[in-house]
């Protein structure tokens, strides 16, 4: 586990990262979350030692992290790093021979990286000669190449399409599952729900939640159901401790404050008319993060 512990860090008299505390348990993805300018690739840099804080302890398994440890993390930087006039392959071998791996090794992991990222092109070919989704499917190869114990990664699924972005899935996801911490930052929130174990969403440089996305809906937002039934249900407006989200006819999206507010309102639908449906209903992560950013 690595575990970030009150880190802060000023540019000059402006302090973007506030007592920003969190960890990064093993086997598990985190997503880290936050708008433009939120302290998300400071926060990363210092992780991997690019930047210092000003104060704070950052730890693997309860050690202060070292240099050994840094070296053995794998890191996409959000902006593209690579040298776009070399062949893909030879960069690849190029920056797993910094780790130690032998040349026919490191060709052989970045072989089978490229396979599994389903590169479209040569291996041979340069970067520059092809797609940017697939120089991002490069740059994920790279992090991924001396075999790391620990992934940060900056806006993995930037510039991808969705095939990509599937077999990128993949790929990180069984990483993750071989039991390495894997932290990653990504303003696609449709695709941080379906992939995060756990979520960190800052604001300004200050922590505002973290936790599993279940326990964040818990924490933060009211429990929502919803209603179809055979006529208009325009009625729930009236029904006390309870506010409609959404209507529209027959079909209604109401939050209450627990489970017996919102069985009232299915008992007095049943009393009026036919219900076809009712459910709680699971609010998404772009709300979410909205009601933790603005409060």
């Amino acid at each position: 586990m690595i575990t970030l512990e009150n880190i802060n860090r000023s540019f000059g008299d402006k302090q973007v990262l506030h007592d920003l505390s969190f960890s990064i348990g093993d086997g598990r993805m985190t997503g880290f979350v936050g708008s433009n300018g939120s302290g998300k690739t400071t926060t990363m840099r210092i992780l991997l030692g690019v930047l210092t804080a000003d104060s704070g302890t950052i730890t693997v398994d309860g050690a202060p992290i070292t240099a050994d440890h840094r070296s053995a993390i794998g890191y996409m930087p959000e902006e593209r790093g690579l040298y776009p006039k070399m062949p893909i392959i030879d960069q690849l071998v190029y920056l797993a021979r910094f780790h130690g791996l032998s040349r026919q090794a490191a060709k052989a992991r970045g072989l089978e990286l490229l396979e599994q990222l389903e590169l479209r092109g040569e291996p041979t070919d340069t970067l520059e000669s092809v797609s940017l989704g697939n120089q991002q499917k490069v740059q994920i190869a790279a992090a991924l190449i001396h075999g790391p114990q620990a992934l940060v990664l900056d806006e993995p699924f930037s510039g991808l399409d969705p095939t990509a972005v599937e077999r990128t899935l993949d790929v990180l996801t069984s990483f993750a599952a071989s039991g390495a911490p894997v932290l990653f930052s990504s303003h696609q929130l449709e695709l941080v729900e379906r992939l995060v174990d756990d979520l960190v969403i800052i604001n300004e440089g200050r922590l505002v939640a973290t936790g599993t996305t279940d326990e964040l809906r818990r924490q933060r937002s009211l429990p929502e159901w919803t209603l179809q039934a055979d006529s208009d249900l325009g009625w729930v407006r009236e029904m006390p401790d309870v506010s409609v989200v959404e209507l529209d006819g027959n079909w209604v999206r109401f939050t209450a404050p627990d489970a017996g507010a919102a069985e009232a309102v299915l008992r007095r639908a049943l009393s009026l008319t036919s219900v076809s449906s009712f459910a709680p209903h699971r609010v998404a992560l772009n709300r979410l993060f909205q009601e933790v950013t603005q409060s």
